[in-house]
């Protein structure tokens, strides 16, 4: 007899505890080595907390060991991710509690053994984490007046557009999230594929999705523009952007963390939103892809993105002078050389311009893989942060027919990528529809290019034959290209990780007019 759902979670929750144990467990010797006048360890207890519409959210909550009920505590509330059981951190959880602090982990509404249905970070998750704080200040020994929320992924967004509700919300740690959906995964009116199927299949497996969600997800993969006004509705009420005005008011100190090569959250998106920020405000950018700058932290293992997030609210809850406050609020770390550099402002990150002309006219065929690509969704980012091995292409045995490219003259020295690469051109299709998808590529003595960074772009309703501008911003990023490589600019109609909207037999030009010639301007750091 196959097992039911019901019964699956039931079972990777008694799993999920016994590996809370043995969490516990291995941290506890040099507790267990001190001194006896030293603090005991936190203690940790599951509870089931009532979520909106009184369903059940199943939590797990760790107390400061020297918690006597004569002290508050700063609390920290963790929403899960998307797909995540409620033991997702609780080795972060343990570590804040260790140091102070009540912490609050639970199972978003929808997943695991968490009642409801997903809604997709909508009003009823807001609700939640606003219950869950509620609960909080009455059921443990924790500070009203210093409430703090952070996640990872689904977490994340579900913290910052709690902060946007709940004036209790002092700091906000949102890692590899997204402020805006619509910016996220249809980012040029292009639906992002892989990153869209992966989260509708985790749903489905490790969770109950509403029948909005399905609803969206159908007509959002399906290409369904009658419903596209609908679906960037539905993305907009669910994007902490859309209430930026309510963030800004309640003046929570906001900490954002990404990674360059995020494939369901680029870091566009968030970089946008830092800027509109008008409170104590932090962005970091690492390499690396969806949540796997943040991932060996959650393993308990030493881990930037979550070191600085526990400054973040020291900082911010506990009034701890630790200089959080004055360091330069934007740190990006390279992908070539892994070093860190601050900067005032995320405008303030270039210092200049690498201008190259997109000359001539080039007319390439639609629905052919010229072999430029972004790569895999985890694969080829992980590749990237760990082995500096970006997605490649062999730039002079790229097939004319199926791709435009330019390069620019070889540089003397190096160049520091720093930014976003815009890319304006004048395009002209045989057909109403169509997706182009661009690139910029370190291209090495031999011709091997490296993967800079790339962005799709789709258009409908166009007239055939008449030439309109294409205006594309690519996904940020930091990187260094070699003295003595030049860039490639590349344009091609095909991405795996991407739906491409080309009718068979389609052709896309690009062309450089003398009123309003084109060009890519490459942001770099002199």
């Amino acid at each position: 007899m196959t097992p039911s759902r019901t019964t699956l979670r039931a079972a990777i929750g008694t799993v999920s505890a016994a590996v809370l144990a043995t969490t516990l467990t291995a941290t506890a010797p040099a507790a267990q080595a001190a001194p006896a006048a030293a603090t005991a360890p936190a203690s940790v207890r599951f509870v089931d907390i009532e979520g909106d519409g009184g369903i059940t959210l199943k939590a797990n909550v760790f107390t400061p060991g020297d918690a006597d009920g004569t002290k508050r505590y700063p609390v920290i509330v963790l929403p899960t991710s998307w797909g995540m059981p409620q033991i997702e951190y609780v080795a972060q959880a343990k570590k804040l509690a260790d140091s102070g602090y009540v912490v609050v982990g639970y199972n978003s509404r929808g997943f695991w053994q968490s009642g409801g249905n997903i809604e997709t970070a909508g009003p009823q998750d807001v609700a939640d984490a606003r219950k869950v704080v509620d609960w909080a200040l009455a059921h443990t020994p924790a500070d009203p007046d210093k409430v703090g929320m952070a996640g990872v992924s689904y977490g994340a967004g579900i913290s910052l557009l709690a902060a946007a509700f709940d004036p209790r919300i002092k700091a906000v740690g949102a890692l590899s999230g997204w402020a805006n959906l619509i910016d996220s995964i249809y980012s040029g009116r292009t639906q992002h594929a892989q990153a869209a199927g992966l989260l509708a299949g985790a749903g489905e497996l490790t969770g109950r999705p509403s029948d909005e969600l399905r609803t969206i997800m159908k007509d959002f993969l399906g290409s369904n523009l009658a419903k596209e006004d609908e679906m960037i509705a539905w993305g907009k009420k669910r994007s902490p952007a859309t209430y930026l005005d309510q963030i800004n008011k309640n003046g929570a100190a906001v900490m954002l963390g990404n990674a360059w090569g995020d494939s369901i959250f680029p870091p566009n998106q968030y970089a946008d939103f830092f800027d509109k920020l008008t409170g104590p405000k932090r962005l970091e950018f690492r390499p690396g892809d969806h949540a796997t700058a943040e991932a060996t932290g959650l393993l308990g293992l030493p881990n930037d993105t979550w070191t600085d997030t526990k400054r973040w609210f020291d900082h911010y809850l506990k009034g701890a002078d630790n200089g959080v406050d004055r360091e330069s609020p934007v740190q990006l770390k390279s992908r070539s050389t892994g070093a860190y550099e601050g900067y005032a402002s995320w405008k303030d990150v270039p210092s200049g311009q690498r201008r190259i002309p997109l000359n001539g006219t080039h007319e390439i065929a639609t629905n052919r893989d010229s072999g430029a690509n972004g790569g895999t969704i985890f694969l080829s980012s992980m590749l990237d942060q760990f082995f500096k091995v970006p997605p490649m292409a062999s730039i002079p045995l790229l097939p004319r027919s199926a791709a435009a490219v330019w390069q620019s003259e070889r540089y003397e020295t190096q160049q520091r990528v720093r930014g976003t690469t815009q890319l304006h051109t004048t395009l002209t299709s045989t057909a109403e529809s169509g997706t182009a998808v661009a690139y910029l590529y370190d291209v090495g003595p031999l011709g091997t290019g490296k993967l800079v960074t790339h962005a799709p772009f789709t258009f409908h309703g166009k007239e055939p034959g008449k030439p309109f501008a294409m205006d594309l911003d690519l996904f940020s990023t930091a990187y260094d290209v070699p003295a003595g490589h030049k860039l490639a600019v590349v344009v091609d109609s095909v991405d795996p990780l991407y739906i491409e909207h080309n009718p068979d037999g389609a052709k896309l030009a690009f062309s450089s007019p003398a009123d309003d010639p084109s060009w890519v301007s490459v942001p770099v750091r002199d």
